[in-house]
C-alpha cells in the first residue's frame, strides 16, 4: 500500500496558479468548498449555470460554496490544460478558471474586510481567463478575440445581469488589448505580470479608471 498523497485536483492547481500569479494567499483549499448539484439545489438558487459561486452572509461569517460542472472537471482531468489548450478543453478551462477566480477573489476581499461587487468579481474573472490562457499558450490577439468577441449570454439572465456581463466582457477586452499591445507584442512578459498584479489590487472604480487611462 502506497502512502503517497493523491495529486492535486484541477481546481486546486488552478487556485495555486492564481495565487502564485498574483502573489496572494487565501490559506483555504478550494476543494473543501466545492458543492454538488444536490447541495446547490438545497441552497434554493434561482439559476443553475455550469459554474456558480454561492455566498451567504450570517453575521460576521461568510458561507461559501463553489459549484463547477462535474463534466467540466472530468474533462480537464483527462485533457490537462498544462499539456496544452485546444478545442477539446478550452471552454471548460475558462469555465473552471472563472469559478476559482471568484473563489480566490472573494476570499482575499473577505480577509481584508473589503466589500466586492458582482461586477468587480466578473471583471477580474474575465481578466484572469485571459492571463491564464496567455501564460499557457503564449498567444495574445487570437486568444483575446476568442474570449471576448461574439460572447452569447444566457437567455434567462435579467437586464441587470446582462448589463453586468457585457460590461465585464467589454472592459476586460479593453484591458487585455492594452496588455497585448504593451507587453505581449513586445515580449515583455515579466512587465505584464507586474501590471496584472497592480490591477488585481485595485477596487472596481480604480480598475475602470485604469482601463480607460490605458486606452
Amino acid at each position: 500500500m502506497s502512502d503517497e498523497a493523491p495529486p492535486p485536483s484541477v481546481l486546486a492547481r488552478l487556485q495555486l496558479g492564481l495565487e502564485g500569479l498574483y502573489r496572494v494567499r487565501t490559506d483555504l483549499a478550494v476543494d473543501a468548498f466545492v458543492i454538488d448539484e444536490r447541495q446547490r439545489q438545497q441552497a434554493g438558487v434561482a439559476r443553475a449555470p455550469r459554474e456558480q459561486l454561492l455566498l451567504r452572509q450570517a453575521g460576521d461569517e461568510l458561507d461559501v460554496g463553489l459549484y463547477v460542472d462535474p463534466a467540466t472537471v472530468a474533462n480537464l482531468e483527462k485533457q490537462d490544460p498544462e499539456r496544452g489548450l485546444h478545442d477539446g478543453n478550452f471552454h471548460d478551462f475558462c469555465l473552471a478558471v472563472e469559478g476559482v477566480s471568484h473563489f480566490v477573489y472573494v476570499a482575499i476581499c473577505a480577509a481584508g474586510d473589503r466589500q466586492v461587487s458582482a461586477l468587480e468579481l466578473e471583471l477580474q474573472a474575465e481578466v484572469d481567463k485571459f492571463a491564464c490562457c496567455v501564460l499557457l499558450s503564449k498567444r495574445g490577439a487570437r486568444l483575446r478575440q476568442r474570449l471576448y468577441d461574439g460572447v452569447r449570454l444566457h437567455d434567462d439572465l435579467d437586464a441587470d445581469e446582462r448589463d453586468r456581463y457585457r460590461t465585464a466582457n467589454d472592459q476586460a477586452n479593453r484591458f487585455a488589448a492594452g496588455l497585448e499591445r504593451r507587453f505581449i507584442d513586445t515580449d515583455r512578459m515579466n512587465d505584464m505580470l507586474d501590471e496584472l498584479r497592480r490591477f488585481y489590487r485595485l477596487g472596481l472604480p480604480a480598475k475602470l479608471h485604469h482601463i480607460a487611462r490605458a486606452d
